[in-house]
């Protein structure tokens, strides 16, 4: 089978690439011929054998000429040209989409069955929602300056993007994404896509709210890379934080309850805007980014893990991380991140957000070491599916795409 995997950024950058490149490289383990398709740039590790990638463009930084800006965001013409070269040498079987929009556009949607009328043969067309993109502008189901979550988009109302800035708290940025939504709602462009596979029932529901998608939606929640050492690790005495410092996970309602519990341990591990307030908790011990050996490590000793984001979160990898590595965890009652969790068996939850709560929650966890030590064994036996078995599932779909 031929596949050709679209996204915006053909290098590491987020958690929809390691996903294209880990999943992309199994396919091939099984006799599959992967191909790829996105912006060219300087770190690019994958690609095409027709080196045919569309410009570079960047929305935080600029990179962009901004006359061109309102029209590159909502249908590029290049994306079209360049993925059309693509599709006459490779001829997939498949096209994958993942993360496309801003920078390629659906405009490759209608490229690609173009390309099916001209060769008279079906490809299939199949998207992996990485987030909330096609029933909410700025991905998030969160007004940036509030931080209220908020569904008003989902069934189409796409101005409350205008109304609200919720694309950086920009008017003219939030407008254009208000026009892509409106757009291709009226265009009725995703009907086009024969298959979406949701990392959650969660976000399986929040895209079911438009009857376009409905029908096409399956749930595969995330794999992991490895199967994981089940050996039982000695606990240290501090509870874990790790991931980005902001807002939107919670950081800062998590930062009072630690000053509040001065007498607990806690070790934070990543990087982010709030990392200078993390710095003046005196009870917060501040390892900075770890990855590897290092993190692995940390997270296998710690008692528990805290997972207090206050958005929508999809498939959290970091909470499947956790306890694959024999650690419970505490973590929000909304988006996917519940249906990670067997509540009172590999972990709790608490209500995102709620200070109070959040506070009981570690609380009394920590005070029950026979609880917390319960969690871990019942995490240890947990299973995810490995990259091959998961890779084994995307094949099905591809086959009945």
């Amino acid at each position: 089978m031929k596949i050709l995997m679209v996204n915006k950024f053909l290098y590491p950058n987020g958690g929809s690439e390691t996903y294209i490149f880990k999943l992309g490289e199994e396919l091939e383990r099984l006799g599959h011929r992967v191909e790829y398709f996105g912006m060219e740039h300087e770190g690019r590790i994958v690609g095409n054998r027709m080196e045919s990638y569309t410009s570079d463009m960047d929305f935080h930084t600029g990179k962009i000429k901004k006359l061109l800006y309102p029209f590159k965001i909502i249908y590029s013409s290049e994306a079209r040209k360049k993925l059309r070269k693509v599709l006459r040498d490779f001829e997939p079987d498949v096209v994958h989409l993942n993360n496309f929009n801003f920078q390629l556009t659906p405009s490759i949607i209608y490229e690609v069955r173009s390309f099916d009328k001209k060769r008279g043969k079906k490809t299939a067309l199949v998207y992996t929602a990485h987030d909330y993109q096609w029933v909410c502008p700025n991905h998030m189901f969160r007004i940036p300056e509030s931080g209220e979550l908020c569904m008003r988009c989902a069934e189409g109302a796409y101005g409350n993007c205008a109304k609200f800035r919720c694309i950086h708290n920009s008017r003219v940025k939030s407008i254009l994404g208000s026009v892509e939504g409106s757009l291709y709602g009226k265009l009725k462009t995703y009907r086009h896509v024969d298959r979406i596979i949701c990392p959650s029932y969660f976000m399986e529901k929040a895209l079911s709210n438009n009857p376009l998608l409905r029908e096409k939606t399956v749930t595969l929640h995330n794999f992991i890379e490895k199967t994981p050492d089940r050996k039982e690790c000695v606990k240290q005495d501090y509870v874990l934080y790790f991931g980005r410092y902001a807002e939107e996970k919670g950081v800062r309602t998590l930062m009072k309850v630690c000053r509040e519990l001065s007498d607990i341990p806690f070790v934070f591990a990543g990087s982010g805007p709030l990392k200078d307030e993390i710095g003046q908790v005196p009870n917060i011990d501040d390892r900075g980014f770890l990855s590897g050996d290092i993190l692995e490590r940390t997270i296998r000793e710690a008692r528990f893990v805290v997972f207090p984001s206050e958005w929508y979160e999809n498939c959290p990898f970091s909470v499947m991380e956790a306890q694959m590595y024999g650690t419970p965890v505490l973590a929000s009652d909304i988006g996917g991140t519940p249906e990670l969790i067997q509540k009172g068996r590999t972990g709790e939850l608490f209500a995102g957000g709620d200070a109070g709560q959040l506070k009981e929650r570690i609380k009394g966890l920590w005070t029950d070491k026979e609880k917390c030590s319960a969690y871990a064994a019942n995490c240890r036996e947990l299973v995810f599916d490995t990259i091959s078995e998961y890779a084994g599932k995307i094949v099905e779909i591809y086959g009945k795409a």
